[in-house]
């Protein structure tokens, strides 16, 4: 099973890839996303009668979008391929899903997605 996530705004989106079958979710994470990440995964996982360990490939969407979406979403995918050995590809666009897919299939591994902002972050000064 392929595992795509998109964490770039506030409605976090997931695609679960087996075979020909996609199943597609959406959640509104909102501020909670770094505290229900990784409950929101297991539990689709479970949904599709499935778990961590019958992930083979993960594609994960790599900007532009929210700073610390990214970089929540990112960390999580990055530490899990990692942990578990599985190839990861990041992608961006329209069509990233397909071209995430497409990329696993074929043998790739970036082996590190980074974020992609869009745009040089804004850091705001401290008040005092």
């Amino acid at each position: 099973m392929i595992l795509l996530l998109d964490t770039s705004s506030p409605v976090c989106h997931l695609t679960l890839v087996d075979g020909d079958t996609w199943t597609n979710d959406e959640w509104q994470a909102d501020r909670s996303l770094a505290d229900n990440l990784l409950g929101y995964l297991r539990s689709q996982l479970e949904s599709q009668g499935s778990s961590w360990n019958d992930v083979t490939g993960i594609g994960a969407f790599q900007g532009p979008g929210s700073f610390t979406g990214l970089r929540i979403g990112l960390t999580v995918l990055n530490t899990w391929a990692d942990a578990k050995d599985i190839p990861i590809v990041g992608t961006s666009g329209d069509d990233w899903k397909q071209q995430a897919v497409d990329r696993l299939r074929s043998g790739e591994n970036d082996r590190l997605v980074m974020p992609h902002y869009g745009r040089e972050a804004n850091i705001t000064k401290p008040r005092k």
